[in-house]
């Protein structure tokens, strides 16, 4: 990658990395706010009464233990997608160094201290206010300070629910293979996190137990914080709790489920006056289904056979228009959410392998792969390999016994295996890194996966309310084939265009805006 290239990139990009940095800084700070005002009181309390410290520091530990993706999968149920739980994900992991360092800051003061403010008739308040306190202040500032740094990094990970940040950068980048949108991503992260170092260490140096000289400082240091603070945060509250009429469209996060969500987007903008919110790149199936259910998403792309066997958990069904009426119908009797027409093609799972190795093993069939499966590692997605309609079912259908299977994120498997760490990946048949690696795409010859026809999937609710939405969406009923559709995918996956563009520009080529 050539500097000048990542500068062009940068500085085309620039308002959207500005106000996605900006989104960054407001969540991270307003998690740390929280933890504080939640972290130090419990040290308090444990500097009290001694005996709960283990337990609570304990649960601390356990918390700062669980993977950040598995505590966000946990709280969705609970709390939906976007902004709220991403926050309470990181406040959690940010309460462990604000308790441990409250606790041992009011712990080490100087008994001969304490003795001497009882002796001067001081309560226990006063004496927790004007000596141990302003005494301990340093080291819970240097928790304060830690837990600040790790929010900015841990904040990252809110792009898989939808909370926005310089992560949805991040991880697009990793799908994609694209460097540049890495970096974009990546470099303001951790200038915000040597920033957010550097504030909060100021303000640990003037919070000193020094001299006279420093309550002027202190006082105009907390009033410019108290603004900087507003300043951050008025917007964020402003625009989760204001209100009105308007469409979320969701997608899964990868390039195609956003091209098409982009689609269904800019049709909405184009065509009504009803305000549209993106909520892009939610992490996989589980998310936008459970988003949608809870009616934070209105709207989203899904395919017939992700909805039969993965949602519906039912036997496969190869039969194409059998599939789109039992998923049809079943989406609506269950969930009462309604399936429209099919946007005419079929991105069904395949695997590829290298066309190097295909011409060295004669691999052209899924069975032509299963006899030399031992002697080859699979790299592949998590959900990949999961799935019954996956690798779970793949392997039992062709008896494959692969030497070694890594599960990795659905970019990162085509840098696997173009630099040879993995030899075979899954892979959907639109995919437009497929056509940018240079791979061959293996026949399923026995016809194990089902059909998996994109499909918009729209709360019924949502089409009472706005009933011009379902004519719109349906007049992209059969207007992509499955070439189409790749070409689309590597305009963006190899080309680096942006997905709403591209998707625009293709509603333009068929006259629908």
């Amino acid at each position: 990658m050539k500097s000048g290239s990542f500068f062009n990139f940068f500085m085309n990009k620039k308002g959207e990395i500005f106000s996605l940095t900006i989104k960054h800084l407001q969540l991270s700070v307003l998690a740390v706010i929280i933890a504080i005002l939640i972290g130090i009181p419990i040290g308090i309390l444990i500097s009290k009464k001694k005996k709960l410290a283990p337990p609570i520091i304990g649960l601390a530990n356990v918390l700062q233990a669980i993977p950040s993706l598995a505590l966000m999968g946990f709280l969705i149920p609970f709390f939906g997608i976007g902004e709220v739980p991403a926050i309470i994900m990181v406040c959690l992991y940010s309460l462990l160094p604000i308790i441990k360092n409250t606790y041992t800051g009011l712990i080490n003061i100087n008994p001969a201290t304490i003795e001497a403010g009882q002796a001067m008739g001081m309560t226990e308040g006063q004496l927790l206010r004007m000596v141990q306190l302003p005494l301990a202040l340093p080291i819970i500032m240097a928790g304060v300070r830690i837990s600040a740094v790790t929010a900015v990094g841990l904040m990252t990970m809110s792009a898989f629910i939808g909370a926005g940040g310089l992560g949805s950068y991040i991880y697009t980048g990793v799908q994609t293979v694209n460097t540049n949108m890495i970096l974009a991503g990546a470099i303001p992260s951790c200038i915000l996190a040597l920033i957010m170092d550097f504030v909060i260490g100021r303000i640990e140096k003037m919070v000193e137990p020094k001299n006279k000289k420093n309550k002027l400082k202190k006082r105009s240091m907390a009033i410019v914080s108290a603004i900087l603070v507003g300043i951050i945060l008025i917007p964020l509250f402003t625009s989760a709790f204001s209100k009105g009429d308007r469409i979320v469209v969701g997608s899964k996060n990868y390039t195609e489920n956003k091209l098409l969500a982009n689609m269904f987007a800019i049709l909405l903008e184009e065509k009504t006056d009803i305000k549209v919110e993106r909520k892009f790149d939610l992490a996989g199936t589980d998310v936008v289904f459970k988003a949608i259910n809870k009616g934070e998403v209105d709207i989203y792309p899904e395919y017939t056979g992700t909805a039969l066997v993965s949602i519906l958990k039912k036997d496969i069904i190869t039969d194409p228009s059998e599939a789109y009426k039992l998923t049809k119908n079943e989406f609506k009797e269950k969930y009462n959410l309604e399936m429209l027409k099919p946007l005419g093609f079929n991105n069904t799972y395949t695997l590829a392998v290298r066309k190097e190795d295909a011409e060295k093993y004669n691999l052209n069939t899924f069975s032509d792969l299963s006899k030399i499966s031992n002697q080859m590692v699979l790299g592949a997605t998590y959900e990949f390999i999961g799935r019954d309609d996956g690798l779970i079912g793949l392997s039992k259908k062709y008896g494959m016994n692969f030497k070694d299977i890594k599960g990795m994120d659905s970019g990162l498997r085509y840098t696997a295996i173009d630099s040879k760490k993995t030899d075979v990946t899954d892979a959907f048949s639109t995919d437009g890194l497929l056509v940018a690696f240079d791979l061959k795409v293996l026949k399923d010859d026995k016809k194990f996966f089902p059909p998996y026809e994109a499909v918009p999937v729209v709360r019924a609710d949502t089409l009472k309310k706005y009933p011009e939405v379902k004519p719109l969406l349906d007049s992209l009923g059969g207007v992509l084939d499955d070439d189409t559709m790749r070409q689309l995918n590597y305009q963006c996956d190899k080309l680096g265009k942006d997905p709403d563009k591209v998707a625009r520009n293709f509603l333009k080529s068929k006259g629908l805006i």
